[in-house]
């Protein structure tokens, strides 16, 4: 999928502003763009578990919470999306806020 034809729109940082026009086609090109990849289920696990927990409680999980649900040690995110940024782009989630991204 190319992502200029998509008509989606990234803020200034990067973040994909809409949320609701995510699907597994973008997210695999974002992946791609951001030199991760292929996507494997522990990539999907946390994928969706970073969508849930934005979506349904509007909060960003611990990144030690996450990797534990899927059985990986606590840097698994610089593992599998080289940052818990990167994750949340391809979760095609929208952009945390200023004091969030710090900690990304």
């Amino acid at each position: 999928m190319d992502l200029s034809e998509a008509h989606l729109h990234f803020d200034s940082t990067g973040f994909l502003t809409d949320s609701s026009q995510w699907n597994e086609e973008i997210a695999k090109a974002i992946a791609k763009i951001d030199g991760i990849g292929p996507l494997s289920v522990t990539h999907w696990q946390i994928i969706q578990h970073l969508r849930h927990s934005w979506i349904n409680c509007h909060s960003i999980p611990a990144v030690s919470h996450t990797c534990h649900l899927v059985g990986m040690g606590p840097h698994c995110l610089d593992e599998l999306f080289n940052g818990p940024r990167e994750a949340w782009r391809v979760a095609g989630l929208p952009d945390p806020g200023e004091e969030a991204r710090a900690y990304m």
